[in-house]
């Protein structure tokens, strides 16, 4: 916590140890599903997660994801939760509707039951695409997990 000119101000906290985190990933495009997952949960541990505190469980796309995350959420055993995947663009509209249908089903969970998601389901135009951003966007989630649950613990 951090104060200037009388300001009090919370600063970000990326410190893991202690936090209790579960993983949603998605089946579906596979290579990237799991190229997220070893970056996050590389990240998490480097924060200092332990890795008995990370749950990860599977679901068959990103549609299924935010029923997994809220039935997580609802334990009361997580801190925070990540859900990773990709969707990559074909040539239907199906792209949008998964993309769409998501992503909103992942921030629905965040504010329905107050545990942070960070969300690592990749929208990209194509597979390439899709693996050049899964490395940074699994440590991404992972940091953004972490300070998110340090900051609704000392909000609350």
């Amino acid at each position: 916590m951090a104060r200037q000119d009388d300001i009090e101000r919370l600063e970000p906290d990326l410190r893991g140890a202690g936090l209790r985190i579960g993983i949603v990933v998605s089946r579906f495009n596979p290579e990237v599903g799991e190229a997220l997952l070893a970056a996050c949960s590389a990240a998490l541990k480097k924060h200092g997660v332990l890795a008995s505190d990370i749950r990860v469980v599977t679901v068959p796309g990103a549609l299924e994801a935010p029923l997994a995350l809220q039935r997580m959420a609802n334990t009361g055993r997580y801190d925070a939760l990540i859900a990773l995947g990709a969707v990559i663009r074909g040539e239907t509209y199906h792209f949008e509707i998964v993309a769409n249908e998501s992503a909103g089903g992942i921030t629905t969970v965040a504010l329905d039951t107050g545990v942070p998601v960070a969300n690592g389901i990749l929208t990209t135009e194509d597979d390439d695409q899709a693996a050049a951003r899964a490395s940074q966007k699994g440590a991404d989630c992972a940091a953004a997990a972490i300070e998110m649950a340090n900051l609704l613990k000392k909000i609350e």
